[in-house]
């Protein structure tokens, strides 16, 4: 890979994965609109491992807390503090492993399609629009209840279709049960950590089995720009998300989403 193919990836799979526009899609995509080559499975996760590093430093303080006090509501079989919001991001975590673990052949073959990146990318932004036009529920992350984590969860289980954005179904479904849009985004960052965790660790299990040369150095820039841009990324989109809404990424969403139609169709 040259420079320029590894600042470019990392900075749009740092920008993506957080963004309702899905990363996925973009990873597919700009390989296929620059005539690059595939950028292989280990730079994949490298970049995973960036996003992966970037939203738990930004919230290391809440998954502190959660960890400790979800431990001890294990052992004292009540809710401890934050307990409950641990058991959510647990619990919505389950359908897409579930749907991963039956759905990955389908998922890294024909779903990577171009056309299927186009009208995911479109129909899901018309979802986006309507939820952000019609929620204006005002609960906080710290109240979901498990009808919330039950849809929410089969909401992020469809994101394994690329184009969909994990982070813009769950934060739609989150809108749409009565989260804010701040506190939807919030759990729908936290909700994406064992998430990528689980997509990482799987394909880190498909890198072990192949036997190719590791470029290191690669791997690193990779991470340290993925990580160092959603970090970033995170940060100014809670802190203008109530101000400007869900309109400019649902506007882009149904620009790319023309575009790719015109290109491939």
């Amino acid at each position: 890979m040259t420079l320029i193919q590894i600042v470019v990836l990392a900075v749009v799979q740092g920008l993506t994965e957080f963004l309702p526009i899905s990363s996925s899609a973009h990873l597919i995509l700009v390989p296929v609109v620059s005539d690059w080559p595939d950028q292989g499975l280990a730079f994949d996760v490298a970049v995973h491992v960036g996003t992966l590093s970037a939203v738990m430093w930004y919230f290391r303080h809440e998954i502190g807390r959660m960890l400790l006090d979800w431990l001890a509501s294990c052992r004292q079989r009540r809710q401890v503090g934050e307990s409950r919001l641990a058991w959510a991001v647990i619990w919505g975590s389950v359908p897409v492993a579930v749907g991963g673990l039956l759905l990955h052949d389908a998922v890294d073959t024909v779903l990577r399609s171009p056309l299927v990146i186009a009208w995911a990318t479109l129909v899901f932004a018309l979802l986006l629009w309507w939820a952000d036009a019609v929620g204006k529920g005002g609960r906080s992350e710290h109240e979901v209840g498990w009808r919330d984590v039950v849809v929410i969860g089969l909401a992020q289980a469809v994101a394994l279709i690329p184009g969909t954005s994990r982070s813009g179904i769950t934060m739609t479904a989150g809108m749409f049960m009565g989260l804010s849009r701040s506190a939807a985004a919030r759990f729908s960052f936290l909700l994406s950590i064992p998430t990528i965790l689980m997509a990482g660790s799987y394909k880190t299990l498909q890198l072990m089995e192949n036997d190719l040369p590791v470029e290191w150095l690669t791997l690193g820039l990779g991470i340290i720009l993925s990580a160092v841009t959603a970090y970033l990324c995170i940060h100014l989109f809670l802190k203008v998300l109530e101000r400007i809404g869900m309109q400019p990424f649902v506007w882009y969403r149904l620009l790319l989403g023309g575009v790719l139609l015109y290109l491939f169709m």
